[in-house]
């Protein structure tokens, strides 16, 4: 799977979100929704390492979520990105695998 083929994917996604709960993805949604997803991904993490209470949920099951808003946060940088036309691959490229040897 290719992020751009992955980015159209979760654009329709996004698009029958917004239409089912009934708002506007505006340009400062797909931003806020980035916080909230790191937000909750920082939560995870304080609960996946002791630093937060499991509100009842088990170590196992606290793992899961952990996992699971890794790829929330991944989904909402690529919605973002795509709302920006950001051409992550190219971008990767230029910034990051330059440096490598």
């Amino acid at each position: 799977m290719d992020i751009a083929s992955l980015s159209e994917r979760l654009e329709k996604i996004s698009v029958g979100y917004g239409v089912h709960l009934g708002f506007e993805r505006d340009p400062d949604w797909f931003l806020l929704k980035l916080q909230e997803e790191v937000g909750e991904l920082t939560q995870a993490y304080l609960q996946h390492t002791g630093r937060a209470r499991s509100k009842g949920s088990t170590p196992e099951q606290i793992r899961e979520t952990f996992h699971q808003e890794f790829a929330d946060v991944l989904c909402q940088l690529l919605l973002f990105a795509h709302q920006h036309d950001v051409d992550l691959v190219r971008e990767i490229d230029n910034k990051w695998l330059v440096y490598e040897g």
